[in-house]
């Protein structure tokens, strides 16, 4: 790739990054800690755009401080030849990203103009936008889906006045390898979690987070990283992951919920939709989900075999 040089003598604008305070009313997350790392950002920002930019001073952040969605701070963005770019990390399926993340270019776009100005006769330029959601969640997923806002509209007629399309990336072990190729500190990110969860399905969270950073120094993977933040990535670590969960019980005690209202006042479900939805989650067995759809099991099973090549 041909190395591309940027000399741009731009005035930074106020709103950046600042160091988190141990007295905060959000938590953090070992991926945005990692990231926040011009360095790190900007070798990331090179693997998803196939780009080869060197200089991470060429990176304008401007992640806002006050964006926090349910007590979790809104990842990254930045602005990085004249695009804008919102990086976020998920670690459970989330359909209303899209929404968020409208919601966040809104406060992105006051923040960046001039509002006198959108009253003159003068055209406001402003970034084009990027949305791009770092997946890394236990539940099955193909290395690369689309999320659309427009998938949220009620009863949708011809093609939708306002769009916003979120790309999610996979970034578990063995996903995306040309990505991980490309980004280290990403691969060994995803090294890293996966050693939590492995050692979580046998021993108790606490006991499996430092045993993973442990492991990972030993072996080199974010050994610096880790040697330096080590208390507080094994705490957001342990939340990150206790939050995982209790999402999925979450949305497992609402889809049964949701069945049982339905069935009391006579609502019919679009089966296969729900049967599809559950088989994702990876919380039912397939004897389950046909009881609560009413589908028979052999379609089930069909249904369960195509969610299974469709992420191979």
């Amino acid at each position: 790739m041909a190395k591309c040089k940027r000399n741009r003598n731009k005035t930074k604008r106020n709103f950046t990054v600042k160091t988190p305070t141990t007295n905060r009313n959000y938590k953090d997350t070992v991926f945005r800690m990692l990231f926040s790392d011009r360095k790190n950002l900007l070798s990331l920002y090179n693997a998803v755009n196939q780009s080869d930019y060197n200089n991470p001073d060429d990176l304008e952040i401007v992640t806002l401080e006050n964006a926090i969605y349910m007590g979790m701070k809104n990842d990254l963005a930045f602005i990085m030849d004249t695009n804008l770019y919102l990086y976020e990390h998920q670690s459970t399926y989330n359909p209303n990203m899209p929404l968020r993340d409208l919601f966040y270019i809104c406060s992105e776009y006051q923040k960046l103009v001039d509002k006198k100005s959108l009253y003159s006769s003068t055209l406001q330029k402003i970034p084009a936008p990027n949305f791009i959601e770092f997946y890394n969640g236990s539940t099955a997923a193909p290395d690369c889906t689309e999320l659309r806002l427009s998938s949220a509209f009620e009863h949708l007629s011809g093609e939708p006045k306002l769009e916003l399309i979120v790309t999610v990336l996979n970034v578990n072990v063995g996903h995306n390898a040309e990505l991980m190729q490309h980004c280290n500190t990403l691969n060994e990110y995803a090294q890293y979690v996966a050693k939590v969860r492995h050692y979580a399905a046998d021993m108790s969270l606490d006991q499996a987070v430092e045993r993973a950073v442990d492991e990972c120094v030993r072996e080199g993977i974010l050994a610096e990283f880790l040697t330096r933040n080590r208390n507080e990535v094994i705490s957001m670590s342990i939340f990150e992951y206790d939050k995982e969960l209790e999402e999925k019980k979450l949305r497992k005690a609402e889809y049964e919920a949701g069945f049982s209202e339905g069935e009391k006042y006579g609502i019919e479900l679009n089966s296969i939709e729900t049967a599809k939805r559950m088989l994702k989650l990876q919380e039912f067995s397939l004897e389950k989900i046909a009881a609560i759809t009413g589908l028979p099991f052999d379609e089930v099973k069909k249904l369960h075999a195509n969610e299974v090549r469709s992420d191979s």
